[in-house]
């Protein structure tokens, strides 16, 4: 049974909400590794009352079950044992028990975290009881329940000062917090010097250019798509970049490999060749690209000055060439197990 994202960030958010809640007074760990805390809210899944409770113990009954709750796609039950098993004869025994195993999978397994309450009738608050350090049971064809042998011993239980048993009636609960597992997931791997990692864009007439900005040809490294993006006289929605030319590696990638929860990583350098000298402008950049589509690259890549002065070879008859090389690329691929 999977869950979807929406489904799983739900019940994350709800158990986070649910540990606050059930600490928020001291909480008590006994040698067994049980935690006592008490709360306000009430069981967030089950709530099983018990009227006449006494008569539990006077008829000697030694089993009593719920009725059936769903949870997480599981039906579920609670067993309370009056006289807890083994050294526990002096308390009572509750445990949550999986039902309908037979309509389930072949070798089917079930991971839950669960806490039990006891509600203190007198101050309108609960007992919660549960596992220390979050611990999760497994349930499967040969165990079936889990719970607590010693939940409450029954002096602390028939004690009038504790409020758990008000007009001979008793009120426990229980909420189930089913771990699914969604089996989804990605590999993520860094492609080191990929294969045709170049690209060289052929800029004429720059000098005549007249808009704010151009973009080059898409171009094409690992399967993903790029391409460049030009401001011959700086980026004028940024300050302090007149008399500057702006340069920026942009994704153009229309595939689920950047979405708003994935980033595409790439370490590249951006470079405006010296065609005389050999001496060419470069600069190094890494950066994680998202769905934002932003470029990423530097507002002052080079001074219109040095860029236009001859001794520098940047740019011959009017023609300035720009390179992009990207150094290390990310790759990520769905996995599902």
């Amino acid at each position: 049974m999977t869950m979807h994202a929406g489904e799983q960030r739900s019940v994350q958010k709800e158990n986070m909400e649910l540990d606050k809640a059930c600490h928020s007074l001291p909480a008590d760990i006994d040698t067994n590794g049980v935690v006592r805390s008490s709360r306000d809210l009430p069981p967030a899944h089950y709530t099983f009352q018990i009227k006449n409770f006494s008569v539990l113990f006077d008829a000697e009954v030694k089993k009593c079950e719920s009725g059936l709750f769903e949870v997480g796609g599981y039906n579920w039950r609670l067993v309370l044992q009056t006289n807890g098993k083994k050294n526990s004869k002096s308390h009572i025994s509750l445990y949550l028990a999986i039902e309908n195993q037979n309509t389930l999978s072949l070798g089917w397994e079930v991971n839950v975290k669960f806490r039990f309450f006891v509600f203190d009738q007198i101050r309108n608050k609960y007992l919660c009881i549960q596992d220390a350090d979050g611990i999760a049971r497994r349930f499967h064809n040969l165990k079936t329940e889990w719970g607590f042998n010693q939940l409450l011993s029954h002096d602390t239980l028939n004690d009038p000062s504790n409020g758990y048993i008000v007009d001979d009636s008793c009120i426990l609960g229980a909420e189930v917090l089913v771990m699914k597992r969604t089996g989804r997931g990605v590999c993520l791997s860094m492609i080191k010097q990929p294969q045709t990692n170049y690209f060289t864009w052929r800029v004429d007439n720059f000098v005549a250019r007249k808009n704010d900005y151009y973009y080059s040809d898409v171009f094409i490294v690992e399967g993903r798509k790029w391409k460049l993006l030009l401001y011959p006289r700086g980026n004028m929605t940024k300050t302090g970049t007149d008399g500057f030319l702006s340069l920026y590696l942009q994704t153009n990638d229309d595939s689920e490999i950047i979405t708003p929860n994935r980033k595409l990583y790439a370490k590249y350098k951006l470079q405006i060749r010296d065609q005389v000298n050999s001496n060419h402008l470069e600069k190094t950049f890494e950066h994680w690209f998202d769905s934002s589509r932003g470029g990423w690259g530097s507002q002052t890549f080079s001074s219109l000055r040095d860029l236009k002065d001859p001794s520098n070879g940047y740019l011959v008859d009017d023609t300035l060439l720009v390179e992009c090389k990207i150094d290390v690329i990310s790759e990520v691929k769905d996995f599902s197990g």
